[in-house]
């Protein structure tokens, strides 16, 4: 059984201390061929070229992972190991957070043949594993991205987030308004869609912005037609404690769609998977519906 495992050196929580220990685990079951990434869309290329490979892993933080799904043929199935600080895909998956006991759980899947078929979205054409967001979210993951990296590589960590959260509030003095159409459905300031819960994660604080998305069902719409600063204590009460959304006043929430159609007012920042994928004014997200099998 050969196992082609793709790594992002340059990932938060990558070291060749966790690689080596990654390795060593899936070889328990198979031939390891190890392949490094050397920039943006590398692990894309990877994956496109692994098609005689009997599964691919990933050790990687989200982008990799989104890398990896939009090149990793049909048929073959996928794991997801966490190295990057948030990982947020591997988690929602069940894996734990440690890349070494992620491996071993991935390993014995492997072995024993078991895997789960998800359900993945696509805006504009790309696909994505967990989340895309058009506006707010998007607009915080250009903010960090703007910060550049450490000395080593790596992104800055959920304290950047959070600062630039802070910021991008207070710059708006916590004032966001109507900026988009959801086609059919009416108005918002942004949207933010899911494919599953939780949405994200603050450290290891879970965040349920859709908290009936599911792997194996289509995609989740949340999306506030206005908000003020009186607002932002009842979003967040709702995206902490998974409670609210789909009947608070003046929030858009749809569950278990195969497609989203959206146009801005000008153009506005879109993310998938917390990767910038530019300004746009028209974006249709679509579900692929039991699209990827993953080793869990």
């Amino acid at each position: 059984m050969e196992v082609a495992l793709i790594v992002n050196p340059f990932a938060s929580a990558v070291s060749d201390h966790r690689v080596s220990a990654v390795e060593r685990e899936l070889a328990r079951v198979g031939t390891v061929q190890t392949h490094f990434t050397q920039r943006p869309g590398h692990a894309t290329e990877l994956a496109a070229g692994a098609g005689d490979a009997d599964a691919i892993v990933v050790l990687s933080g989200d982008g990799g992972f989104n890398e990896v799904l939009n090149g990793a043929p049909d048929g073959v199935p996928v794991a997801f190991l966490p190295g990057g600080g948030t990982s947020v895909l591997p988690r929602t998956l069940g894996l734990p957070r440690d890349a070494t006991a992620a491996a071993t759980q991935v390993a014995d899947a492997l072995g024993a043949g078991r895997t789960r078929r998800i359900t993945v979205g696509r805006v504009n054409g790309r696909r994505f594993g967990f989340s895309a967001g058009i506006g707010l979210d998007a607009e915080l993951v250009r903010r960090v991205d703007a910060l550049g990296r450490r000395e080593d590589g790596k992104r800055p960590g959920d304290l950047a987030y959070l600062g630039a959260a802070a910021k991008l509030a207070g710059s708006r003095r916590g004032r966001f308004e109507p900026a988009l159409e959801v086609r059919g459905h009416g108005r918002a300031a942004f949207a933010l869609v899911a494919n599953t819960d939780p949405y994200t994660y603050a450290g290891a604080v879970a965040v349920h912005v859709a908290p009936e998305a599911r792997f194996e069902l289509g995609l989740d719409l949340v999306a506030p037609e206005r908000v003020g600063p009186a607002d932002l204590p009842r979003l967040l009460r709702y995206v902490f404690t998974g409670r609210g959304q789909a009947t608070a006043k003046g929030v858009l929430y749809l569950h278990d769609l195969d497609r989203i159609e959206i146009a801005c007012d000008h153009p506005l920042p879109l993310q998938a998977d917390g990767e910038d994928l530019g300004d746009v004014e028209e974006a249709v997200l679509e579900a692929e519906r039991d699209a990827v099998a993953v080793l869990i």
